[in-house]
């Protein structure tokens, strides 16, 4: 905004005595106003939606939580196959997983909040 103020005070271009000129500007004015309301309504939907979000994620956390203490699954009476392999790698290499774990979620939030920079200049 300062370099059209600096532009219009370096040139002083003149203006026209013309209402159609006024009556044109005007409207371009009210076409920007809209613009910016229609952003502005953009940005309040997507922080309503990211709030919706988050409380429906936690929530959703906190039952699943709930209901894997109440009702935990006994991979032994499951039998042998598929359960069995998947505990024996859980037991062997779990200290491992917490690596890759973290470094999707590091770089999930970075992506996620590069985007949302990079859109909110847009």
């Amino acid at each position: 905004m300062k370099e059209i103020d600096d532009f219009l005070r370096e040139n002083k271009p003149v203006v026209k005595d013309d209402p159609a000129f006024l009556m044109e500007t005007r409207r371009r004015m009210k076409d920007v106003d809209g613009i910016k309301e229609e952003v502005d309504r953009q940005r309040s939907r997507g922080r309503v939606t990211l709030i919706a979000t988050l409380v429906t994620g936690l929530v959703l956390g906190v039952l699943v939580t709930a209901l894997a203490f109440l009702y935990p699954v006994d991979t032994q009476s499951v039998g042998d196959g598929l359960w069995q392999a998947l505990r024996a790698f859980l037991d062997t290499w779990k200290q491992y997983l917490v690596y890759p774990v973290a470094a999707i979620a590091v770089t999930l939030s970075l992506v996620l909040t590069l985007g949302g920079k990079k859109a909110a200049q847009l």
